[in-house]
């Protein structure tokens, strides 16, 4: 293969972390012509994460006031597409949004905590987590690998969390 003809799969992850990096930057029009391109990528979740991208463009674009989901999951995309690019008044604005919608949606939960580590509300991280992990104790190992819980990987609450007491789960069973 020359050097001209490349991987369109490979183009297309190029495509959507330039995207990627231009939402963060805030230069919406330039993510959206690279999300356009990234959203017929062969690979269904690069392509549907792109679709998610691509909707907060052009809702930043338009300033179009809401956008409708079809889902509570397609809903939490959204959000977490809007933390990831640097936008976490609008993310958080989203996750209660949900909250209220599924209050016992424990990733909604995860994902509050979550944004309360990226933007330094340790505290307030450590009680959704916490909320999260006992309504689904599978987030644990999430939380575990999970960067944006970098400022919390040293405090001993955040360990006893993630790492609880393995007995602990079958008291009184």
């Amino acid at each position: 293969m020359s050097k001209t003809m490349r991987d369109p799969t490979a183009q297309a992850y190029e495509a959507y972390d330039a995207a990627v990096r231009a939402m963060q930057e805030r230069k919406f029009e330039k993510a959206k012509g690279l999300l356009e391109k990234v959203v017929s990528c062969p690979v269904r979740q690069l392509a549907d994460r792109a679709r998610v991208y691509l909707s907060n463009c052009n809702q930043h674009l338009t300033k179009q006031p809401s956008v409708t989901f079809q889902s509570i999951e397609e809903h939490f995309d959204f959000a977490v597409s809007l933390m990831n690019a640097g936008d976490y008044l609008s993310a958080r604005e989203h996750l209660e949004k949900i909250r209220l919608q599924a209050p016992k949606a424990y990733f909604v939960i995860y994902g509050m905590a979550a944004l309360d580590a990226v933007t330094g509300q340790l505290e307030e991280a450590l009680r959704y987590l916490a909320e999260a992990l006992n309504g689904d104790a599978s987030l644990r190992f999430q939380a575990r690998n999970d960067s944006d819980f970098k400022n919390l990987s040293d405090d001993p609450r955040f360990t006893e969390l993630v790492y609880p007491d393995p007995g602990v789960d079958y008291v009184g069973e």
